[in-house]
């Protein structure tokens, strides 16, 4: 599907411009600037609004734009359009009537009619882009014809083919199309697989051609993605629960990937059920977004949509087609306002369609006219006459299928088809057609509907409250649909709400019964032509007061009674109690009748004493009055909770006896113990009274502090008296050092005897803790009491040095601790070795090689102690004497054929570990290997290198017992002096400090073992810059031109020529200028040299080292002579460089890696260019996105991406031309890397 056009994406590339191509005999459109105002002062009393319309047809005209109608919109042509230039459409409002974005589809929501926030005097421009004359109407789409999902495909596109470019092929899986019932669910599934991507790839849901639809998931659409890492392949679906009609259209999924790209187009048709489709409600199906909260974020796109209820006027019928077919261009946007057209782009773009000649249709003997009209509310008819009456017709809504409905009635008269749509609403604003059989034709319908204007303005209201506010307001129609608001935010209008609205006729009234003073604001009300606003001040009433509070002295417990009488009656108050609220509850009743406020207290308490205020709610000004409570001296010692008044305190702790107490006014407090008074001045012992409560402090308890303690209270109001007993105890002593008989790899085991005084109480139970000997920390390793003297402790790291003790407990409290234990250290043994394998077998011995224990310890690992067992014996024998570090040890001394078995153990300071045995017994003989030599991929070809650079080569082989290795050049040993050669068990090493052009040649290495050879040859190149060019010559100069002629260079830096460069300097200044670089032949042809001057020329010549140190420089200068002389030119024989296919270097045989990219490169000469096919096991490669092919310069090269065993075998590349062909051949073999141990 393709993509739709930004706007900044223009053809000549600057901003702001849409060039469109011409078409044939199309009236070119006009610039159309569409430019808002804001609303002007709302309408004096006697003003008239039909001259405001006045104004607005003058701000039209050739003049300019004049003043501008509230909220309307002014369209202003470019009188250059005549000429036929075509500029951007430029539009922009807040009013409800703001023009439509045609690239999301969404038309503004009257909802939040919110002005900008610029000047008032400010006008606002948006551009909007006009489609290209060379994709259909059903193709571009209309701005108010997709009001669902997007923009849908309409059945004429269906049969077209969409040429795109070809895609990037990241999706297996593609989502198809398919139908659905009205109401039913269907999901679409795409895949994508991922082996060669690094990441997740980016997937996009579209419907038309740009109606993202990530932003648009609800309870009807939903968008899901999983991935299997078990086939790496990413999973998108796309779910649409309980689909409407309006889901129908064509979608596209996007799959983008770095520089990857994939797309899919499919078509999605919901069906209607047969039974019972008369009954459905098309508003309820299509209902605003913003109406229904429950389903907001769902897929009902169409609420979106401008919602526009108007009266319809009684106007006459007419053609307002043919007037603008008749009108010029610059009166295009005059006739749109005069005749309420709202989509003038849609009109414009039509009307430039009808003008191009149409083809004589087969099947149509009248088509359907370019566009009808239709007002709002009224009935429209479509007709076509068919060619032939048996043509099964079918009629098509923005590309989706009309069924008959009471809404749509279908009608057959003779050859005449008919359909016709009663009861027109602004979402019958759209693009039809009929297809019968394969041909189509299509039409646009325009439903008219004119704005609601403000006749009569609301007033400002001066007001007092719980007053009534009316505000009234009176439109233009009848049954208008209005908005009411306060300080820019919509006035709540339900059932449970304080505002009302009244409607009659064309009057609108705004109903406050009860007004408060948040009523305050400014209000206003909006239609769709236009706005009004006032403000509404609400006021107190004065306050009198009739009869204030007065203060009290109560007993406590006597009920409290506090009265007022303050005018208005009707206004709320609140009641404080020394600034705090006072709430109503089962003890506080507060009254309020009319001018009467009371506040009843049935019992009162010391908390009801205090300052009391009533505040009246609005006012600053309130009433005070003072409460006084009295009560004799109490103590409360019921409230402590203890057993006979006996208090129980640890010796040693802090006593703090807190006892309530009561009286008003403060009693004073006497403590004493037998006939000796406590003081509050006291050190150990003392005695403090607060306002609540008094209680006695001992700072560090003793026994002596055991007995009664007696509190005296004495007030004006009585005396009252308490006794309290305290008892000291005592916590035990702690227990002896605890022991340690046994430690484990990471436990211990303790024991302890219990403490000699355990604190006059039963002990309990001992806590246990333990800590590392380095560390100050101890750990608690027991919650729950323990009540034997014995205990494991577990969890200990192995090799810390540790400590444990313990503690005793009572019911009194935890004694101290105890001494600490000696210190002790945890220690384990390791786990077995692992991976125990053969590594060499000789006459005599045996190689084994294992790998550490998984599991070491904190005790280390000292070494490891190897033995053997020959096979029928039950005696294992030490192989080591001492302990090795290493995991390899070869066992000597074994007798010939003998089978033997071997085990390995792990040794540490805690001991041996367990032992881990071959599997299998081993047979001592030494088992012979052939050699072969691996050549490194690198080496199979020509080793090249520059002189002065070093040159190391590592050939490894394989082979037992150890190979002889030799080498050779040229058939002659190499001299050492010159080359150094280093031979180990595996591999060879030639390394050369500084290459020289005499080290090039092929070397021969030699593997021998015993009877057994292998050998392999390196080529080495050693290259270096080449000479200068020989003999540069001028053999002849005529006109602005010098034809020059040399000979290759002596020396090429035993590398091939590769170009020339060809220099010249004028005489007079001899500065050199280079003409020609990477030149081929040896002659050449210097032209638009200046006429009168004289040259000379030297030449470079290159290879792959790169230019010679020197050039070689022409002896004579050219000289261009001015014109007037002829030149007899020679007569040539052109040379036929035509010649068949022939590789000049063929395949070789290669080596490849599993996982890791190869390539296979030869060279072709051929004239004229040849196609080159590379073909695997004699089938060509086409299209076969693992296998990459390049040719440059005739050399041709063949990647295989990633190469699996199974791309291994026979592989041809052939030439083909006219004059013949030519083919060669190569094997791949491709090996799995295996992981050495």
């Amino acid at each position: 599907m393709p993509e739709p056009t930004k706007k900044d994406d223009q053809s000549n590339g600057k901003p702001g411009e849409c060039v469109v191509p011409e078409s044939n005999g199309a009236l070119p459109l006009p610039e159309i600037i569409l430019e808002i105002s804001p609303p002007p002062e709302p309408l004096a009393d006697g003003e008239q609004p039909e001259a405001r319309e006045g104004e607005l047809l003058q701000a039209v005209g050739p003049q300019g734009p004049g003043p501008v109608e509230e909220g309307s919109a002014v369209v202003r042509v470019n009188p250059q359009a005549e000429s036929g230039n075509l500029e951007d459409v430029e539009a922009e409002s807040w009013s409800p009537l703001a023009v439509d974005n045609e690239d999301n589809g969404v038309g503004s929501n009257p909802q939040s009619p919110t002005p900008p926030p610029e000047d008032g005097n400010s006008v606002k421009k948006l551009s909007i882009d006009l489609p290209n004359d060379s994709v259909t109407v059903p193709a571009m789409g209309r701005k108010d014809s997709v009001w669902s999902l997007g923009e849908g495909q309409g059945p004429e596109d269906l049969d077209k083919s969409i040429d795109t470019p070809p895609l990037s092929t990241l999706l297996i899986e593609r989502p198809q199309g398919g139908s659905v019932d009205l109401g039913a669910d269907i999901h679409f599934i795409a895949k994508v697989e991922a082996k060669d991507l690094l990441r997740k790839p980016t997937v996009k849901w579209f419907k038309g051609k740009w109606m993202d639809l990530a932003s648009k998931t609800g309870k009807h659409l939903q968008l899901k993605e999983t991935f299997d890492r078990l086939t790496k392949i990413h999973t998108f679906e796309m779910h649409i629960i309980k689909a409407k009609e309006n889901y129908g259209g064509n979608y596209r999924c996007e799959v983008n990937y770095k520089d990857k790209f994939d797309s899919c187009s499919f078509d999605l048709e919901v069906k209607e059920p047969e039974a019972g489709s008369q009954s459905i409600d098309i508003r309820s199906a299509f209902k605003r977004s913003s109406e229904g909260q429950e389903d907001a974020g769902e897929l009902d796109f169409s609420g979106l949509l401008k919602h526009r209820e108007h009266k319809q006027e009684d106007v006459p019928e007419v053609d307002v087609w043919e007037i603008l077919k008749n009108a010029r261009p610059d009166e295009y946007e005059k006739i749109a306002f005069t005749y309420g057209i709202t989509d003038l782009r849609g009109l414009l773009k039509r009307l430039k369609k009808t003008k191009k000649v149409e083809k004589k249709s087969e099947a149509f003997a009248k088509k359907l006219d370019a566009a009808y009209q239709v007002d709002k509310g009224g009935k429209i008819r479509f007709m076509v006459d068919l060619a032939d009456p048996t043509v099964e017709l079918k009629w098509y809504k923005n590309g989706q299928e009309i069924r008959s409905t009471p809404k749509y009635i279908f009608e057959h008269k003779g050859t005449q088809r008919i359909m016709v749509i009663n009861n027109c609403s602004m979402l019958d604003d759209a693009a039809y057609s009929v297809a019968a059989g394969d041909e189509k034709c299509t039409t646009e319908l325009f439903v008219k509907e004119l704005p609601v204007k403000i006749v009569k303005t609301i007033e400002a209201v001066k007001t007092t409250v719980n007053e009534r506010i009316e505000l009234e307001c009176e439109v233009s129609e009848e049954g208008a649909q209005v908005k009411w608001m306060k300080n820019g935010v919509e006035v709540p209008t339900g059932v449970r709400s304080r505002y009302r609205v009244k409607v009659e006729g064309t009057k609108h009234t705004l109903v406050i019964d009860d007004a408060s003073k948040d009523d305050t604001g400014v209000y206003s009300i909006m239609a769709t032509g236009g706005t009004s606003e006032a403000r509404v001040q609400v006021d107190l009433k004065p306050l009198k007061i009739f009869q204030d509070l007065q203060d009290i002295t109560l007993k406590l417990g006597e009920p409290l009674k506090m009265h007022c009488e303050i005018f208005p009656g009707n206004v709320p108050g609140r009641w404080y109690r020394n600034g705090q609220l006072i709430q109503a509850n089962d003890r506080i009743n507060i009254l309020h009748r009319a001018k009467n406020h009371r506040l009843e207290v049935e019992a009162t308490s010391l908390h009801d004493s205090g300052d009391y205020t009533f505040v009246l709610e609005g006012y600053s000004q309130s009433l005070s009055a003072k409460v006084h409570i009295i009560d004799p001296p109490r103590v409360h010692l019921e409230t402590l909770n203890f057993p006979d008044n006996t208090v129980t305190i640890v010796a040693g702790n802090k006593l703090r006896l807190e006892i309530p107490i009561s009286g008003e006014p403060a009693p004073r407090v006497v403590w004493m113990k037998g006939e000796r008074v406590i003081l509050e001045s006291g050190h150990r012992v003392h005695a403090e009274t607060y306002g609540d409560h008094t209680s006695l402090t001992i700072e560090v308890t003793e026994r002596e502090d055991s007995g009664n303690y007696k509190i005296v209270l004495q007030n004006e109001a009585g005396e009252d008296t308490g006794s309290v007993k305290v008892k000291v105890v005592d916590i035990p002593d702690p227990p002896e050092a605890p022991l340690v008989p046994v430690v484990g790899g990471d436990w211990c085991s303790m024991t302890w005897d219990p403490p000699i005084y355990d604190g006059s109480s039963p002990i309990l139970g001992y806590f246990v803790e333990r800590k590392k000997k380095q560390s100050s920390r101890w750990m608690r390793l027991n919650f729950d009491l323990i009540k034997e003297t014995t205990f494991e402790p577990k969890k200990m790291i192995e090799g810390v040095p540790y400590e444990v003790r313990v503690f005793a407990v009572n019911a009194i409290g935890v004694s101290k601790a105890s001494e600490p234990s000696k210190a002790f250290v945890p220690l384990a043994v390791t786990s077995e070795p692992t991976m125990l394998v053969v590594d060499d077998v000789t006459d005599d011995t045996v190689t084994m090689k294992w790998r550490p224990p998984d599991t070491i310890g904190a005790a280390g690992l000292d070494g490891y102690l190897v033995e053997y067992c020959v096979e029928g014996t039950d005696e294992w024998i030490p192989a080591n004497k001492g302990l090795t570090e290493k995991t390899k040890y070869t066992i000597t001394g074994l007798p010939t054929n003998a089978k033997i078995l071997v085990r390995v153990k792990a040794v540490n300071a805690a001991g041996c570990s367990t032992p881990r045995t071959i599997q299998h017994s081993i047979l001592v003989k030494e088992v012979i290997e052939p050699p072969k030599i691996r050549i490194p991929r690198h080496l199979k070809q020509t080793y090249t290198r520059r002189v002065g650079e070093a040159v190391n080569l590592v050939v490894p082989f394989l082979g037992k017992p150890r190979p002889k290795v030799s080498w050779l050049k040229e058939g002659q040993p190499i001299d050492p002096t010159h080359v150094s050669i280093r031979n180990t068990e595996c591999d060879s090493i030639i390394f050369i400090r500084k290459a020289e052009r005499s080290h090039s040649g092929k070397y021969e290495l030699t593997v021998q073992v015993e009877n057994h050879t292998d050998t392999a040859i390196l080529d080495i190149q050693i290259v270096d810059l080449p000479g200068p060019p020989q003999a540069v010559t001028i053999e002849e100069v005529w006109g602005e031109n010098v034809a020059l002629d040399w000979s290759p260079p002596k020396d090429i830096g035993n590398s091939p020529i590769s170009g020339y460069t060809i220099q010249k300097a004028d005489k007079k200044t001899m500065e050199w200028y280079t003409c020609v670089e990477h030149y081929h032949r040896t002659c050449i042809t210097i032209s638009d040299l200046v006429i009168g001057n004289e040259y000379f020329f030297r030449i470079y010549a290159e290879n792959m080292c790169g230019l010679s140190e020197s050039a070689t420089q022409t002896k004579d200068c050219a000289l261009i002579v001015k014109e007037g002389l002829q030149l007899r030119t020679p007569e040539y024989i052109d040379h036929d460089f035509k010649e068949p296919p022939r590789f000049t270097q063929p395949l070789i045989n290669t080596f490849a890696v599993a996982g890791y990219n190869a390539t296979l490169n030869c060279s072709v000469r051929a004239n004229p260019r040849p196609k080159v096919i590379w073909m695997k096991n004699k089938i060509a490669i086409i299209d076969d996105p693992r296998y990459r092919m390049f040719s440059n310069q005739g050399v041709c090269t063949l990647e295989v991406r990633k190469p699996n065993p199974y791309d291994g075998g026979l592989y041809a590349c052939k030439a083909v031309n006219d004059l013949g062909e030519d083919q060669v051949e190569c094997r791949l073999e491709v090996k799995v890397q295996t992981q050495e141990l």
